[in-house]
């Protein structure tokens, strides 16, 4: 399936995308920047560039007021969304600014309940999202995996292949039950029958 990348603003890791033929490629506003120090151009630029302090010389820029009700991020998510895209990577999208953050996991809750796939990507961090369904993931033993509830309580709630398994459980947004779990060297398997969760991989011990 192809990928809609997008490069925000916020914090990078070391890891970088092996873009092939199909995807898209969107710097939303600062995320811009990044995108040049890697020699990428972008399919596309979005933004109101208040971080980046000019407008790209681009021939494809999405420019938008600085007083607006969607983040950068989010406009950037529209566009591949409307280009057709259902599976979305987002650089820079940790880290930095709490606030921000959040309106990015905000967003792949979102996007996630709307039947796409995403995963936010930042320095030692990688977090993705699963609704009414399942999600399989591997890790190295002792890799850190935590889950948390996002919005209605998550009812039905099964991890395999964890250190600490749970069988039809309720998982609420009160309380942090999924902290700190560990891969234990095989897939594991996080299924939800009804709800949504949010899971975060610990990249870099």
């Amino acid at each position: 399936m192809p990928i809609c990348y997008i490069f925000a603003s916020g914090e990078y890791g070391e890891e970088w995308p092996d873009l092939q033929e199909g995807d898209l490629c969107i710097a939303a506003d600062g995320g811009y920047a990044q995108m040049q120090r890697h020699g990428v151009n972008p399919d596309l630029v979005v933004g109101d560039f208040d971080s980046l302090g000019y407008v790209p010389p681009h021939p494809h820029i999405v420019r938008h007021p600085a007083d607006k009700d969607d983040t950068d991020t989010a406009l950037a998510l529209s566009e591949g969304w409307n280009r057709g895209y259902r599976n979305f990577h987002i650089y820079g999208s940790l880290g930095g600014r709490l606030d921000h953050t959040l309106a990015n996991v905000q967003l792949l809750c979102g996007l996630t309940e709307q039947g796409g796939q995403g995963m936010l990507i930042g320095p030692g961090m990688t977090v993705t999202a699963v609704h009414n369904g399942t999600l399989e993931l591997e890790g190295e033993a002792g890799r850190t995996l935590s889950m948390f509830c996002w919005g209605e309580p998550a009812q039905g709630v099964i991890l395999e292949g964890l250190k600490y398994p749970l069988q039809g459980a309720t998982m609420t947004a009160q309380v942090p039950l999924g902290v700190s779990n560990e891969f234990l060297g095989g897939p594991a398997r996080i299924t939800v029958q009804q709800g949504t969760l949010v899971v975060m991989r610990v990249e870099k011990a």
